[in-house]
C-alpha cells in the first residue's frame, strides 16, 4: 500500500525527546515551528516534568514531558501551512479571510456550514537570561598585594612562625619541594595551609598571605582545581570583612563568581543560574554527620565534619548569603563553628 504524503511527513514523538532543530505542529493544528532550544523544568522531586521549547520565531511552548507531539519532517519555515495527518481535523481558513475590509461580518455562502476558526496560539516570550557576573577591574585587583617573595618562601615563613604546629609543618614540608599551580593536590595543600593558619592558629595575616598565592589564579574550567581556589577566596573574603577591609573583600567575592562569566549561551546561563541558586538555598551543612559524631562521642570526626560545614558557610558568606540564609545569620553560624573547632 502506498504511504500518503501526510504519513510520510508527520510522526508522533514524546515531548521529552524533542531536540533543537525539530519542527513540530503547534496546538492550533495548522502551523509548524522550529525548536531553537529545549529546557527541562523539574518537579519538587527532581524529576523532569515540563519541556520549555524555545521557538525560532519567538516565544516558548510549554509541554508536559510525556505528551505526544507531532513532528514534521522536512519543514523549513517558522510558520507554514502543511498537509495534516489523517487523524487531525481539517484546519479552518485563517481568521483574517473571514472579516471584510470594512469590518462587517461576512456571511458564509449558501449551503455552507458555520466556519470554525482555531484560536491563535499565544506563546509567551522566554524570560531574560540572568546578567553575567562582572569580574574585578585592574584597579580592584591591585588591592590584593603581591606575594612577599617566592611561593616557597611564603610557605616557609608561615612554618617558621609556628614551629610547634604539626599540621602546618606537615603541609609546609610537602610544599617545600616546589609549588606547582597546575597541580590540584598542590592547590589543595595551599588552601588547607591557609585554613589551618586561620582556624586553628588564629593567624589571619599568615592565612591571608598563603591564600593570596592562589586567589589570583584564573578560572581554567577545571572544577577539581577550582574548588581549592574557591575555598581560599571565601576564606580571604571573610578575613578581610572581619578586619574592615571591605573593598578588598569585594574583590575576592567578584573573583569567586568568575565561573559565572564563562557561559555565553543564554539558555545554558539560565540553567546554570538555577542550579547555582538551588545550591546556595540548600547547602550541605553536614548536620546528620555532626549529630552522629556527637552521639558516638567521636570528637575527631565531629571536628572534621564541622570544618566542612565551616567551609560551606564561608562560601555562602562570600556570595552574600542566599534566599534562605542571610548574612547576619551566616556571621553568627560562622562564629559558632569557629569557636567549636578551636576549643
Amino acid at each position: 500500500m502506498t504511504e500518503s504524503p501526510a504519513a510520510r511527513h508527520h510522526r508522533e514523538q514524546q515531548a521529552g525527546s524533542l531536540t533543537t532543530g525539530s519542527h513540530i505542529l503547534l496546538p492550533d493544528g495548522r502551523r509548524t515551528a522550529e525548536i531553537d532550544q529545549v529546557e527541562l523544568e523539574h518537579d519538587d522531586f527532581g524529576s523532569p516534568a515540563l519541556v520549555l521549547a524555545s521557538l525560532s520565531g519567538g516565544g516558548t511552548l510549554r509541554v508536559a514531558i510525556g505528551t505526544m507531539v507531532t513532528v514534521v519532517d522536512g519543514a523549513h519555515d517558522d510558520v507554514t501551512q502543511l498537509p495534516l495527518p489523517a487523524d487531525l481535523p481539517e484546519a479552518a481558513p485563517p481568521a483574517e479571510t473571514l472579516t471584510p475590509r470594512n469590518g462587517a461580518q461576512e456571511q458564509p455562502g449558501a449551503g455552507t456550514g458555520p466556519l470554525n476558526v482555531a484560536p491563535a496560539v499565544v506563546v509567551p516570550p522566554l524570560p531574560p537570561a540572568p546578567p553575567a557576573a562582572t569580574g574585578p577591574s585592574e584597579e580592584e585587583l591591585a588591592l590584593i598585594p603581591a606575594p612577599a617573595g617566592t611561593p616557597e618562601s611564603v610557605v616557609e615563613a608561615a612554618a617558621e612562625a609556628h614551629p610547634d604546629a604539626e599540621g602546618v609543618l606537615l603541609l609546609a614540608d610537602r610544599l617545600s619541594k616546589g609549588v606547582n599551580f597546575k597541580s590540584g593536590s598542590c592547590l589543595k595543600d595551599l588552601s588547607d595551609l591557609a585554613h589551618e593558619l586561620f582556624i586553628t592558629l588564629k593567624d589571619a595575616d599568615g592565612a591571608l598571605s598563603v591564600a593570596d598565592l592562589i586567589t589570583v589564579l584564573p578560572y581554567d574550567g577545571n572544577p577539581g582545581r577550582w574548588t581549592s581556589v574557591e575555598a581560599s577566596l571565601a576564606l580571604a573574603s571573610y578575613i578581610c570583612r572581619q578586619d574592615g577591609q571591605d573593598e578588598r573583600a569585594e574583590v575576592y567575592e567578584k573573583l569567586i563568581r568568575t565561573p559565572e562569566n564563562q557561559e555565553t549561551d543564554p539558555f545554558k546561563a539560565r540553567m546554570a543560574a538555577k542550579v547555582r541558586q538551588r545550591s546556595l538555598n540548600e547547602p550541605n551543612l553536614y548536620d546528620k554527620e555532626i549529630f552522629r559524631s556527637i552521639d558516638n562521642s567521636n570528637h575527631d570526626a565531629e571536628r572534621e565534619w564541622r570544618l566542612l560545614r565551616l567551609e560551606s558557610l564561608l562560601f555562602l558568606r562570600a556570595h552574600g548569603g542566599s534566599e534562605t540564609i542571610g548574612t547576619t545569620e551566616l556571621e553568627r553560624r560562622i562564629s559558632n563553628e569557629l569557636e567549636a573547632v578551636r576549643s
